[in-house]
């Protein structure tokens, strides 16, 4: 009896898993220290608005803790790659980053990025600069090398951590403290309401570069639309699609119904309950992205 090949070689779908969570934590805590603590900063500039900036200034630092925390697992699970990698070329694994320039820069980026994590968490101006800057030139590495097809599933990932990281970031680091401080209601209230207000733009945007490289990506591994729905690989993609849609349509209630409401309390509880069910469907959509990218792709049609 012959053997079948499994259609996906465990823990992969996991390592893919953590994976998505590092570039997530990293690219979102970069998105809400531009974004959200960016608005907090300038209502801060104002005399009456001094409390904005201690908000400010302690969400930045745990934003800067979860991204530190993302690069970290980046890392390691960037060198439990390295001794594979190397072995193919019979090379050690020091050689093999020298001798490799793309990984070489894929090492130093992602040491820059710890590295500014960590300054910004202790509040030193280089900090965040630097993060941003590895986080982003992590994503679009490939095309330093001309491997052009190579950038697109890294920018489909930047943009998913620059919507639903930050989303994640801003939850955790940003509303959830404000809402637990001793600050009154209507600061409280009002606070909140310019997060949301500087994260939003974002959102959008990132949305639509999510939406358009993720077609792209579709295409370039289905190579024929026959695939979607008689591969496992197109069934699994089918899946994500409608989890993905679950995940927009809270994006878009948050957007058009909660956010105009915000400026109280009440209404800032309100958005953090539906930000949190966003969240929990979004972790569905990284679980099973992450089974779709351990499946073998479709076999292109024979011509």
């Amino acid at each position: 009896m012959v053997e079948t090949e499994p259609l996906i070689r465990w823990p992969q779908p996991l390592i893919e898993y953590l994976g998505f969570a590092a570039a997530f934590l990293a690219t979102g805590a970069v998105g809400f220290r531009y974004t959200a603590l960016r608005r907090l900063r300038a209502e801060a500039s104002g005399a009456p608005a001094a409390d904005a900036g201690a908000v400010a200034d302690g969400a930045s630092a745990r934003a800067a803790a979860l991204g530190f925390a993302g690069a970290i697992l980046s890392a390691l699970l960037l060198a439990l790659r390295l001794p594979d990698l190397a072995a193919r070329r019979h090379l050690l694994v020091l050689e093999f980053v020298k001798q490799t320039p793309p990984v070489a820069v894929q090492v130093a980026l992602a040491l820059f990025a710890i590295f500014g994590f960590a300054t910004a968490h202790r509040r030193r101006k280089p900090g965040w600069p630097l993060a941003a800057i590895a986080v982003v030139a992590g994503a679009l590495r490939p095309a330093f090398f001309g491997q052009w097809t190579r950038v697109v599933n890294p920018v489909h990932v930047l943009a998913g951590g620059l919507w639903i990281g930050t989303l994640f970031v801003m939850v955790v680091a940003g509303i959830s403290p404000v809402l637990r401080s001793g600050l009154p209601p209507e600061r409280r209230g009002a606070l909140v309401a310019r997060m949301v207000a500087g994260f939003s733009p974002l959102a959008l945007a990132a949305a639509g570069v999510l939406a358009f490289f993720g077609v792209i990506t579709a295409w370039l591994h289905l190579q024929a639309w026959k695939a979607l729905w008689t591969t496992p690989y197109g069934l699994t993609l089918i899946t994500k699609l409608c989890l993905v849609l679950s995940v927009a349509g809270l994006g878009a209630w948050n957007w058009r119904r909660q956010k105009p409401r915000l400026g109280n309390v009440e209404a800032a509880l309100a958005l953090r309950r539906s930000a949190r069910f966003e969240l929990l469907m979004a972790a569905l959509v990284l679980a099973v992205t992450a089974v779709l990218v351990s499946l073998p792709t479709p076999k292109p049609p024979i011509s």
